[in-house]
């Protein structure tokens, strides 16, 4: 339950069911959740140094998370697992992850897989993680290939988005966070410019449950929250994932727009309305050069995207809102990529 001052967004999945609670301090309530678990003894997996990694509440087992893209390997799940044997973690006890979207999407995965599912609680400390990752039960690595090609759907039984946290993130880390909410615009959560920070968590939070929540295995509506993130994800690739998440997310929203423009399915003011809700937010809305300058590179690494199964897909704006919009010829695709502009603002 929420108390005073904090936000509760539950995830309607039946036995599954579980709360997301946002606001200051809420990491307080790891104890209660680990206890309601049935829980003897935890892993906390943290990427956050000891003052800010949070105690359990029952006897645990610390290990140092490997943050960022480059570490979301099988391999680092299997010592995962592997550190979890040698703490002496059964299949009813906790997992607990305290980090970014790369660690909830890593030991998510983990926890998955030792003892065919153990019970796992995210602590996202960043804003892009508590917007987005840490919710839904998406978890998943990436390959040489492609990113989040080997993953599970494993649902937490509780995610704590304490924006204590949120205050330790360096100015551009922060302002990653908000690809996830701007391309939210477009989805069906309204206009959260200006909001205060928790207020834009919730609103995320709760318009990404109710899509779970209806879609759990990304059999049809699950496919609205991709918005922006078939080029989003072709330029963390192209980029070496120089280019964050939310940042390549974000150029993925205004180049969406620019799609659905170009395949007469929004009006020119509706195109322009992406650049500029991805603008207020400070995020970048043109392609990185170099990355951005190889179209045929771009256009070969987003027909690796999961979606695609037939040609090119994307989810795009229309008059019946967003929707995945499948096999769009690939000229199109590379005349917007063409309208976009390279390495400026």
């Amino acid at each position: 339950m929420a108390g005073r001052g904090e936000r509760a967004v539950k995830v309607e999945l039946g036995e599954r069911a579980y709360e997301v609670l946002i606001g200051p301090g809420v990491r307080a309530a790891l104890p209660g959740v680990v206890a309601g678990i049935g829980a003897r003894r935890a892993v906390v997996v943290s990427a956050r140094p000891p003052e800010w990694t949070p105690d359990p509440g029952v006897p645990s087992t610390v290990v140092q998370a490997r943050d960022g893209e480059v570490h979301k390997t099988l391999a680092w799940v299997e010592e995962l697992c592997r550190r979890f044997a040698d703490a002496g973690l059964t299949r009813s006890d906790a997992v607990v992850s305290c980090g970014g979207g790369t660690t909830t999407d890593a030991v998510g995965l983990a926890a998955s897989l030792y003892h065919r599912g153990v019970a796992v609680v995210h602590l996202p400390t960043s804003l892009l993680a508590q917007v987005d990752a840490s919710v839904g039960g998406k978890t998943a690595v990436n390959l040489p290939q492609g990113k989040n090609l080997v993953g599970a759907y494993w649902q937490p039984r509780a995610v704590l988005c304490d924006t204590d946290y949120l205050e330790t993130l360096p100015e551009r880390e922060r302002v990653n966070g908000y690809g996830e909410i701007a391309r939210c615009h477009f989805i069906g959560a309204g206009d959260l410019r200006g909001r205060p920070v928790e207020e834009q968590i919730a609103a995320s939070v709760a318009l990404k449950a109710a899509i779970v929540a209806a879609d759990e295995r990304d059999a049809g509506p699950r496919h609205l929250l991709n918005y922006g993130h078939t080029l989003g994800h072709a330029l963390e690739r192209a980029t070496g994932y120089r280019m964050r998440h939310g940042e390549a997310v974000a150029v993925g929203t205004v180049f969406a727009g620019r799609l659905a423009g170009l395949l007469g399915r929004i009006g020119p003011d509706r195109v322009a309305e992406h650049r500029a809700v991805v603008a207020a937010y400070g995020l970048p809305t043109a392609l990185p050069s170099g990355a951005g300058r190889d179209a045929g590179a771009l256009v070969d690494l987003m027909r690796r995207d999961k979606k695609a199964t037939d040609g090119l897909a994307f989810v795009l704006d229309g008059p019946r809102g967003a929707e995945l919009v499948r096999d769009v010829p690939e000229s199109r695709v590379a005349a917007a990529l063409a309208a976009m502009p390279v390495g400026e603002g």
